[in-house]
């Protein structure tokens, strides 16, 4: 089941803009210290450094992913979740708007 709502929370309301906008995200303060982006990535392909380890959440439409210059690309859809782990690489692409919520720690 895909995540429809995240309480409570503060959001920074200023976008995170990546990859000349193909990828825009609004970051999710929880009173507990947590943080979560929820945003849409473009058709592109794209490649993201990791600080956390992260867990990436599809809300809607779908991507392929490959961890650390893998060699196969897997496929991620709605409702489907992958992880990433510390300290790596991903790279993600997506032919049709890819909305994802990103999970830190």
């Amino acid at each position: 089941m895909t995540t429809e709502t995240l309480n409570p929370a503060s959001v920074t309301t200023k976008a995170n803009l990546f990859a000349d906008g193909k990828c825009v995200s609004h970051t999710l303060h929880f009173a507990d210290g947590g943080r979560k982006t929820i945003g849409v990535i473009l058709p592109s392909t794209l490649t993201f450094n990791t600080g956390a380890p992260e867990v990436m959440e599809g809300v809607a439409g779908s991507c392929e992913y490959r961890l650390n210059d893998g060699e196969a690309w897997i496929k991620s859809a709605a409702g489907e979740k992958f992880s990433v782990p510390a300290n790596s690489k991903f790279e993600i692409r997506t032919n049709e708007g890819y909305h994802y919520i990103c999970h830190f720690g």
